[in-house]
């Protein structure tokens, strides 16, 4: 039994000029995500998901979790900042800090861009209670359409981004079969008080909250796409009740890159070791 997932038979060729050295494989770009978790009074622990629109280039009509590319500007070292250093991401994610600094900013960014979740408030200990209103909004489409860093969004609101209420969680990069590539570490975080998470994002046509089972179970029996990280990271929380307990859980992050191979004539993506269990077999 192959330890992987089957790829449709278009994608044969691909594989095999990538490994004969024929075809080079696109550079994958730093990008981060971010879990936001909520305990709820019936459900329990819930997972906050998109559903990215069918016209989309990367992964149309996958479940995913708020997160993108990181901006340049990201790495601006200006903006007001609590909570583990750049440093001490670097060494979690065993990036240079440069590189934590942009990974933390882009996965705060996103969130908002994405949700209007701001991991961020007027000092160090506290965060913003909302984010609604036309002059958030404003913000939001000036972050978008890159008109305004992020640096510069939170140092005119006068917020501290609030890096303590982030932990590290995975790191997974794009396999090199993909035309578009993300060398992407995971974030969790939970659902600042007096914040509600909204549908804002134009990549995506629908949100849920959801039980990190719940999706699993959902893409098992065929009703949702699941990327292989994100079901990954889905089955890993499924483990978890509350959100103190995720946020506690001790994490060595180890990078995960699947692999595509030839096996008995078929094209496989075959999966890291150790997430095997993530997975049913092909």
């Amino acid at each position: 039994m192959v330890n992987g997932l089957r790829l449709p038979p278009e994608l044969r060729d691909r594989v095999e000029e990538i490994r004969a050295g024929r075809l080079s494989p696109v550079a994958p770009r730093d990008a981060a995500t971010v879990v936001v978790l909520r305990d709820h009074d019936r459900h329990g622990l819930q997972a906050f998901m998109l559903r990215r629109v069918a016209s989309m280039a990367f992964a149309p009509g996958a479940y995913v979790f708020p997160g993108g590319s990181v901006d340049p500007r990201d790495g601006e070292a200006a903006l007001a900042w609590s909570g583990p250093s750049p440093e001490e991401w670097g060494r979690a994610f065993k990036a240079g800090e440069t590189l934590a600094r942009e990974l933390v900013c882009a996965a705060v960014r996103e969130t908002f861009e994405e949700t209007l979740v701001l991991l961020a408030g007027p000092t160090g200990s506290t965060v913003v209670d909302d984010t609604r209103g036309d002059e958030w909004e404003a913000d939001r489409q000036a972050l978008l359409d890159r008109s305004l860093s992020f640096a510069r969004f939170l140092d005119r609101r006068g917020l501290v981004l609030r890096a303590d209420l982030l932990r590290p969680w995975a790191h997974w990069i794009t396999p090199a079969i993909e035309p578009k590539r993300y060398d992407t570490r995971f974030f969790v975080a939970g659902m600042p008080e007096g914040q509600r998470a909204r549908d804002v994002s134009t990549e995506a046509d629908q949100v849920a909250w959801v039980r990190p089972a719940e999706a699993v179970e959902r893409a098992r029996a065929g009703e949702w796409f699941l990327m292989p990280p994100t079901l990954a990271t889905l089955d890993e929380l499924s483990a978890y009740e509350t959100v103190a307990d995720v946020l506690a859980a001790p994490r060595e992050i180890v990078v995960h890159e699947p692999q595509a191979e030839i096996i008995d004539g078929d094209a496989y993506l075959v999966l890291p070791e150790g997430t095997e269990r993530h997975y049913p077999q092909g």
